[in-house]
């Protein structure tokens, strides 16, 4: 009996852990789709393979922060000045499996490195307006 007990309890603390870790996942993801300027994307970086995540607009940067993380800090900042829009694609085949349904394949370069955003299309419309219409620094264009 006394076995029985210390195994029960074990288990009930490993459930109760892994429910903690859920909630603490899906809290994560509330507060960052309730947040202004947040949206569904996967960033890949070459030669690394797609990676899903929440992108978000601040003032100066776009941050990616990975939705496998508890972290609040963004695995990834882009300078708003030094990001430039290559174009976008429709994904490949390959790549539909591993972005989100509906996406489209935005590739970007910062500070000249390219990389890769999927996203629906309308959001690439407002991140493309977001890029290209910031803030004016000093004399000139702000770039």
């Amino acid at each position: 009996m006394e076995a029985l007990g210390v195994t029960f309890i074990c288990l009930a603390v490993v459930f109760g852990l892994l429910v903690l870790v859920i909630g603490a996942f899906l809290l994560r993801r509330y507060h960052l789709n309730r947040a202004l300027g947040t949206f569904d994307a996967s960033i890949r970086l070459p030669p690394q393979g797609w990676r899903v995540g929440v992108c978000r607009y601040t003032d100066n940067h776009l941050e990616w922060l990975s939705l496998l993380s508890l972290s609040p800090v963004p695995k990834f900042r882009f300078v708003r000045s030094s990001l430039e829009v290559e174009g976008w694609r429709a994904p490949t085949e390959a790549e539909r499996v591993r972005i989100q349904p509906g996406a489209i394949i935005v590739q970007l370069a910062h500070e000249g490195e390219p990389f890769d955003l999927a996203m629906r299309y309308d959001v690439y419309a407002g991140l493309s307006s977001w890029i290209e219409a910031g803030p004016v620094i000093g004399i000139g264009t702000w770039r």
